[in-house]
């Protein structure tokens, strides 16, 4: 089943020039779906991991049931505001402005060995932090796992350092 057929691209969104690569179609059939997990699960089950972490939001679809799948616990990333114990936050820049994650103080343990997940890499400043964040709370980043890596925006880059691993590039 080959992945890439159930992402669409949607052309000049969010703005005009941008080719958005959209995850719904994948998301829409539970058979795709079951597949990138299962991929996913593959790739890392093992593997000295002890944790799954993900930013909010879309990295949450796809975190979760990998935590599941390969029975480890999940630590949100969250923007500020939305984690109801005390937090260590990073603030950093992204190609169309600035953002910030959290994590609770006690997200992991320290030394613990965090894959972190999300939907898509691009130019990886959201992956970057949120590896910072990670290492910043006393953990160590096991690696970066992305259903979709757009490899031209050169993510990568940002992640020097760490295992990164993609199901679909573009």
């Amino acid at each position: 089943m080959p992945l890439s057929d159930y992402i669409r691209d949607i052309p000049d969104f969010p703005k005009p020039g941008i080719l958005f690569k959209d995850i719904t179609p994948l998301l829409g059939d539970p058979e795709a779906f079951a597949e990138s997990i299962r991929l996913l699960s593959d790739q890392f089950r093992g593997q000295p991991i002890d944790a799954i972490a993900a930013p909010e939001a879309r990295g949450f679809v796809f975190a979760a049931p990998l935590a599941l799948s390969l029975k480890l616990p999940l630590v949100p990333l969250r923007k500020p505001g939305k984690l109801p114990y005390r937090t260590h936050s990073l603030k950093y820049e992204l190609e169309y402005g600035s953002a910030e994650l959290h994590i609770h103080i006690d997200g992991v343990k320290p030394g613990a060995r965090v894959l972190l997940v999300d939907d898509l890499l691009a130019t990886g400043g959201t992956m970057q932090a949120g590896c910072a964040l990670i290492e910043k709370a006393g953990g160590q980043v096991a690696g970066c796992a992305f259903l979709v890596e757009l490899a031209l925006l050169e993510g990568r880059k940002r992640l020097a350092g760490h295992h990164v691993f993609s199901l679909i590039t573009y």
